[in-house]
């Protein structure tokens, strides 16, 4: 009885225990759904197993319909519904539209799943028939021709109603493309796409630049034949895989390798123009008749040999090794989180200026890429998505036809009447694969975004795991890491980690003395100690750690309010005891007697927060520390650096800032104030406002006592330190050049950026280099003990 009743437990057991397994898998995918990952799961963690694609079984009696996403894209996966029916293409009226039929175009394109659906034709108005209205789908059809309508071809819709939808990147594992209407006017559908290296010499290379060209349909990998292949179907390859241009290459030895091993043919061919972002935009050429799969009529299956940029040209196994440098062009991007991707800026006049997003789209963006060396676009994106910049509007209403050799080239509005900052275009670029994901991680941390550093290397013969030495580390290699893990910027930098265990295997220092100049695509290409470590607090708790985030601030000087405000003023030495304590004034003040003064060369100065998130002081509010003499906190030990410089860059007289106050003095139209100082209030400067530093403010301004009259250049340096990350700090100082004859002063040619070089930058690179030579010293003398001592 006992026997009997077990076994009927375990039988009910089972079904509750899986109950309550789903039970608890729906929590902890509701944990993470907050956060606004795809399915409920943040990147980098498993999923669950996908459904795999099986071709539809469709009633006799409906309608064969096929699609395609058309129009004015920003993106390859997004566009105009158009529907091909009856030998004709037509749109869809956006009457009644939902998200379910989103949902069925895109499974029925073989995406996993519609993002969204806009109305109005946001992609361009159609042509043709609007072969449905009213559309109305549950989002279970197997195709849209099965939801609800008016019937096919019965609409009072005009062209202004076509819909357009956006797409997931993902494709539905296993989807295989099927062509029941010989139409040769469709768009390329396949589940994937790759370059697969062939011979040895190019497999070992970092990035894969030569190979078959593969697509992945049915779940299997299979060759396009060559027989119609041309090299405007190459130069979209390329592109897609981040390589502005291709190259010929070696056929017979592509067609040795050929007769040894039989190809497995794709069943079409492709027909691009070439000026396509994606090979999902090209055209479906004629079916192959390949004989017995392996001789495609005679040809070969296609190769590409693609020319990387210059910042990516490989090498033989250690693939890339140098830091990151933009080949000096008219374009430029900026306030992007990894390379690659930035708002549009372009030379003009000796002047940077932005471009305006009308009529901004793909084709002009992929221009863009290319000119700087990258691939094709992935997206166009508007709005000042990236950020807003400063200075003139350049450019508006860019048409380009995707040859060009530079975005100056395309045709443009030189008018840009109505055209603001918020406006600003920016790209996100195809760039190769480099592998740098792979040799490092975060560990122990909440999320995916934060953890301790651990980096993948070679140890003993295998290759281990270890954390990096936190002596040193800051902001600036922090922002390295999350770009290289492409989690976005910096948010922290973290020189202990107790608080996120990771693995204990992972805890030896394989890392030490890595500074960072900030443009490098991963952490190895910092300097960096080399085989010899030198970390005297060793890793484990004590390792690097970082915290990212998508968005970062950028603060931004507005020049002509510095050159509009600037005036010399001598002021009593006994009104002056604040800015004394404050060291606010030159050291030769402490000799000044109390009835003497100080000339002082004061102007306001306008802090703008162009980014995409506030900018916040680094210390929490708790540590803030008051100051009796101003009666006021500060929150950063110092927020800029006021400096005059003579001509050859040598510092005549100085003068910093500490922040006391970080607020909102005056916001764009539709933005609310968040931050003042009043009544210990929050500071900061909110995304879209400006801080305002007045002229009549005690510390602003510089102690120009001892300068001797003659020509100087006046400099302004904002987060000097680099203490609160941003997204751009190229832009964080500003320089002036300045006249003094003794009684008056001159300010003009205020301009920001990189004009001259950045002197914080500069220090950090002498600091950089002296670290180094004095590591070297060391262990070259500690070689010669130990020869010495053998």
């Amino acid at each position: 009885e006992i026997i009997v009743n077990t076994t009927m437990l375990a039988a009910w057991s089972l079904p509750c225990c899986f109950t309550i397994l789903l039970g608890l898998l729906e929590l902890c995918r509701a944990q993470y759904e907050h956060l606004g990952y795809p399915h409920g799961y943040p990147q980098g963690y498993p999923e669950p197993e996908q459904e795999q694609y099986s071709a539809p079984e469709l009633p006799p009696d409906t309608p064969r319909i096929q699609l395609r996403l058309a129009g004015d894209k920003r993106k390859h996966n997004e566009g105009r519904v158009e529907v091909f029916y009856d030998g004709e293409w037509g749109t869809v009226c956006d009457d009644d539209f939902s998200i379910h039929s989103a949902q069925v175009v895109c499974r029925e394109l073989g995406y996993l799943e519609a993002v969204s659906w806009f109305p109005s034709s946001k992609y361009g108005k159609g042509e043709g028939r609007i072969w449905f209205d009213n559309v109305q789908c549950t989002g279970k059809e197997k195709t849209l021709a099965l939801c609800t309508s008016n019937g096919i071809g019965v609409s009072d819709c005009k062209h202004t109603e076509d819909v357009g939808v956006v797409c997931s990147d993902k494709r539905i594992p296993g989807f295989k493309f099927i062509n029941t209407m010989a139409n040769n006017s469709l768009n390329i559908q396949v589940e994937d796409v790759r370059i697969r290296a062939i011979l040895s010499s190019y497999r070992k290379r970092i990035p894969v630049t030569e190979g078959y060209v593969e697509v992945k349909d049915g779940g299997k990998w299979k060759q396009i034949c060559d027989v119609e292949w041309t090299k405007h179907n190459s130069r979209v390859i390329c592109g897609m895989f981040g390589f502005p241009t291709e190259r010929k290459y070696n056929a017979r030895v592509y067609k040795m390798f050929a007769r040894r091993r039989k190809p497995s043919y794709w069943d079409y061919s492709v027909n691009c123009t070439g000026n396509e972002a994606h090979v999902s935009s090209c055209k479906l050429g004629h079916a192959v008749a390949a004989k017995a799969n392996s001789t495609c009529g005679g040809g070969t299956p296609v190769v590409v040999s693609c020319v990387p940029g210059r910042a990516f040209s490989p090498t033989p196994m250690t693939g890339f090794r140098k830091a990151f440098r933009q080949e000096q062009t008219l374009v430029r991007l900026r306030g992007g989180a990894i390379v690659g991707e930035g708002r549009v800026e372009v030379l003009k006049n000796g002047e940077w200026g932005t471009i305006c997003d009308d009529n901004w789209s793909l084709l002009s963006a992929t221009v863009v890429c290319r000119e700087l060396g990258f691939g094709s676009a992935k997206e166009a994106l508007s709005g000042g998505r990236l950020g807003q910049g400063m200075g003139p509007v350049h450019m508006n209403e860019i048409e380009c036809s995707g040859f060009e050799k530079s975005i100056t080239e395309c045709f443009f509005n030189k008018e840009s009447l109505g055209c603001s900052h918020e406006e600003d275009a920016a790209v996100r670029c195809n760039v190769p694969a480099m592998g740098f994901q792979e040799r490092l991680r975060l560990s122990g941390g909440r999320n995916p975004n934060e953890g301790r550093v651990e980096v993948l290397v070679e140890r003993n013969g295998s290759q281990a795991w270890g954390t990096v030495c936190s002596d040193g580390w800051g902001t600036i290699e922090a922002m390295v890491v999350c770009r290289q893990l492409d989690l976005g910027f910096a948010s922290n930098a973290f020189q202990e980690t107790w608080y996120w265990p990771g693995e204990v295997s992972a805890d030896p220092v394989v890392m030490s003395g890595v500074r960072c100049s900030g443009t490098e695509m991963s952490l190895s290409q910092c300097l960096h100690h080399g085989p010899h470590l030198t970390c005297p607090k060793g890793g484990g708790r004590n390792a690097a750690g970082v915290s990212c985030s998508e968005t970062a601030p950028d603060l931004v000087l507005n020049p002509q309010i510095v050159e509009q405000t600037t005036y010399m003023e001598d002021r009593p030495m006994f009104m002056l005891q604040c800015a004394y304590e404050e060291n606010c004034l030159s050291t030769t003040s402490s000799e000044t007697p109390a009835s003497s003064h100080r000339r002082l060369l004061r102007f306001s100065s306008q802090i703008h927060n162009n980014g995409q998130s506030d900018f916040r002081p680094k210390a929490e509010r708790h540590s803030w520390v008051w100051h009796d003499c101003h009666s006021h906190y500060h929150s950063m030990e110092v927020f800029t650096h006021y400096d005059l410089l003579s001509l050859n860059g040598t510092k005549v007289a100085e003068g910093h800032k500490a922040s006391f106050c970080l607020e909102d003095t005056e916001c764009e139209e539709g933005i609310e104030k968040r931050y003042e100082c009043a009544n210990f209030g929050e500071q900061g400067i909110t995304v879209g406002c400006w801080d305002t530093y007045r002229h009549d403010i005690d510390c602003q301004w510089i102690d120009i006592t001892d300068i001797k009259p003659g020509d100087y250049i006046f400099q302004v340096v904002i987060n000097p330190n680099y203490e609160v990350p941003e997204s751009d700090y190229s832009n964080n100082f500003m320089k002036c050049r300045c006249r003094y004859d003794g009684h008056r002063i001159w300010m003009y040619s205020c301009h920001n950026g990189e004009a001259m070089v950045h002197q914080a930058l500069v220090e950090r690179l002498f600091y950089i280099r002296h670290s180094v030579l004095l590591h070297c010293s060391t262990t070259l003398l500690e070689l010669k003990d130990r020869f010495t001592h053998k």
